[in-house]
């Protein structure tokens, strides 16, 4: 059983800063890539960002978070962190980890979801 589970959740002011974190526990044999994706109110889900599991991680960032948003991640504790800046009020969503798991019964992995946390950005 694999489960993720992020935390960070909070409200806000425009211009401010939160760090979301995303715990992967369970059976696991090794984890590829991670993600966060968020889905706004009446919105589809969206990839957010992106890290690979080689080297130091290589990253990809929507086009209206690049420069604001960095994503990383510490393989030794199953872990990935989005640190977002200068929030903006469109940044208002349920954010979700993302992360493709290997485990005994799936050895080239498979992906799963964490539950989601909201983030408003409010004044």
């Amino acid at each position: 059983q694999v489960q993720l589970v992020e935390s960070g959740v909070g409200l806000v002011q425009p211009g401010g800063s939160l760090r979301l974190s995303c715990a992967a526990s369970g059976s696991i044999l090794g984890i590829n890539g991670m993600a966060w994706y968020r889905q706004a109110p009446g919105k589809e889900r969206e990839l957010v960002a992106g890290i690979t599991s080689v080297g130091v991680g290589i990253t990809n960032y929507a086009n209206s978070v690049k420069g604001r948003f960095t994503i990383s991640r510490d393989n030794a504790k199953n872990m990935v962190y989005l640190q977002m800046n200068n929030l903006k009020p469109e940044d208002t969503a349920v954010y979700y980890c993302n992360a493709n798991i290997a485990t005994m019964r799936v050895y080239y992995g498979m992906d799963y979801w964490g539950k989601g946390t909201l983030v408003t950005v409010s004044s």
